[in-house]
């Protein structure tokens, strides 16, 4: 419930989807560098020309293109189809002209200039000194840079500062850096929608917003050039909401793995002197996996819970969280997506058991020693009920994970209302933890109080899983009790303690006088 710090589901908020590529990322194999002019002519997406139409300022107008690489030809095959005319300019026209499309014209550097005033820069930066003898007639241009570094801050100013410092008559705009060549070419089939823009000139950053839209592309204003350093950081990271939570589930893998490798393996070897480490690779990770997903899950609660405490401690909505509580409460969609996975994989895990040769063997030993000695009925109505009312809950509750998992991705999010998404995402998800808690416990049944599940006095790891998610449902069900509830309730609403309302009082003469009273709001 975002700031409120209400029990959210996998995700509280709906993030702007992030860059996912650079544009010069995309090297092309070998056969391709050779490609014809017919198949470059061919782009992914199907022809769009807008040209002539009102509603699109942008369009016919000719685009300039200096560079001949890969992302300079996918560009050109995008402007051409969405009705622009463009000149790309070359220092070896001839050979290059080949691997644009027919519509756009390759020629030399200095004859595109002329040719245009919107002209995009899709060279290194390491080559931008060679488009000095340019500068004559580049003056009064705008300069789009689409370029990216190969290292965060690589450099002390950013690609299109250095442009604008060797182009100071020309207006540079950054953009399209963060949309690869293969977004390009695909087109609207592609999720990769935004194109972030940033300028000191803010006519400059509307002419390339009209075109980017005229390309099916989404513009977003980062603001002025200083913003460009940012940008240009951007298609260099690698899932950078994603770290803590990856990080968090490989912590909670590996102490779960440890934990149970213990139990599992090393008791017996140590204890019993049985050779039990064909375990590790199937079920001792099956055990762990489920471990983590059900404590992932109740971690996606928590905060919410947490949140809750607080804003009922200070009597405020309005109190920033602490820089902890903020950052978990935003990566409650990631930490929810890393249970569902675990969960599946635990699923995937469960069904391979039966087809390991270490258990054909124990169903054979165990059909050898009931025929020795002479069982011909080994029905245990219990174990036969458990087990039955154990599977059917936990698919119930790999179900709902998944559909929490499918409503947190953007286009399934933005086709709800936020009535809807948050009833699936928050009370869903809690009666996902709920079923899950009943999965766990089906799992354990009476094995809590067997002495021999204590292997070195250690307890089932199930016992260990089960703290942090009933700690979470102990605490919404005190928060539904209607005191806590109102109360909370009031708070999210926009009552504050100890906020006092102002009177005026009548006096006994007649006139007014102003007073307080300790009357909330």
């Amino acid at each position: 419930m975002g700031r409120e710090g209400g029990a959210g589901g996998l995700t509280s908020e709906r993030l702007p989807r992030s860059p996912r590529t650079a544009p010069f990322a995309l090297p092309l194999p070998g056969p391709a560098q050779r490609m014809s002019g017919g198949d470059m002519a061919k782009p992914l997406l199907g022809h769009r020309s807008v040209e002539g139409d009102p509603t699109a300022p942008a369009a016919g107008r000719t685009i300039g293109i200096l560079g001949s690489g890969d992302f300079a030809r996918s560009l050109a095959i995008r402007l051409v189809c969405s009705g622009f005319k463009v000149v790309v300019g070359s220092r070896n026209p001839k050979r290059k002209a080949g691997l644009f499309p027919s519509a756009a014209e390759v020629t030399f550097q200095a004859e595109a200039v002329k040719k245009t005033d919107v002209i995009f820069v899709a060279v290194f930066r390491e080559h931008y000194s060679t488009l000095c003898d340019l500068a004559d007639v580049l003056v009064g241009k705008i300069l789009v840079d689409v370029s990216n570094n190969t290292e965060i801050n690589h450099h002390k100013e950013s690609n299109a500062e250095y442009l604008a410092s060797l182009f100071p008559a020309c207006t540079v705009v950054k953009g399209f850096n963060v949309v690869s060549a293969w977004t390009l070419q695909s087109g609207a089939r592609d999720g990769n929608k935004q194109v972030l823009i940033c300028s000191n000139n803010q006519e400059a950053k509307r002419t390339i917003a009209e075109i980017a839209q005229v390309m099916g592309f989404t513009p977003v204003d980062m603001g002025c050039m200083s913003s460009a350093c940012e940008i240009e950081n951007i298609p260099l990271r690698l899932l950078p909401a994603w770290k803590i939570p990856i990080f968090l589930s490989l912590g909670l893998f590996l102490c779960f793995f440890t934990y149970n490798l213990v139990r599992q393996v090393i008791h017996p070897y140590i204890r019993e002197q049985k050779n039990k480490f064909y375990k590790i690779p199937i079920e001792v990770v099956n055990t762990t996996l489920p471990c983590v997903a059900y404590v992932m899950l109740s971690l996606v609660y928590l905060p919410g819970v947490l949140a809750a405490c607080l804003q009922l401690y200070y009597g405020t909505k309005y109190r920033r969280f602490p820089d902890w509580l903020d950052q978990w409460l935003q990566h409650r969609k990631q930490i929810g997506l890393l249970s569902f996975f675990c969960a599946a994989l635990h699923a995937v895990y469960s069904l391979c058991l039966p087809m390991r040769r270490s258990h054909r063997y124990q169903l054979i030993e165990t059909a050898v020693k009931q025929a020795v000695e002479k069982k011909m009925n080994i029905w245990v109505e219990e174990e036969v009920w458990r087990m039955e009312i154990y599977i059917s809950v936990g698919i119930i509750a790999l179900g709902l994970l998944s559909l929490l998992a499918i409503t947190s991705l953007p286009s399934i999010a933005n086709s709800l209302n936020w009535r809807e998404f948050s009833f699936i995402q928050s009370t869903l998800g809690f009666i996902a933890l709920l079923i899950s808690t009943l999965h766990t416990l089906t799992y354990g049944w009476s094995r809590a109080f067997d002495e021999n599940q204590y292997k070195f006095y250690l307890p089932p790891t199930y016992t260990l899983t089960l703290l942090v998610p009933c700690t979470v449902i102990l605490a919404k069900v005190i928060f539904s009790l209607p005191c806590i509830h109102h109360r909370l309730m009031r708070i999210r609403r926009g009552w504050e303690k100890g906020r006092y309302v102002k009177f005026v009082l009548p006096s006994a003469t007649g006139e007014y006088s102003s007073g307080e009273t300790s009357s909330h709001v």
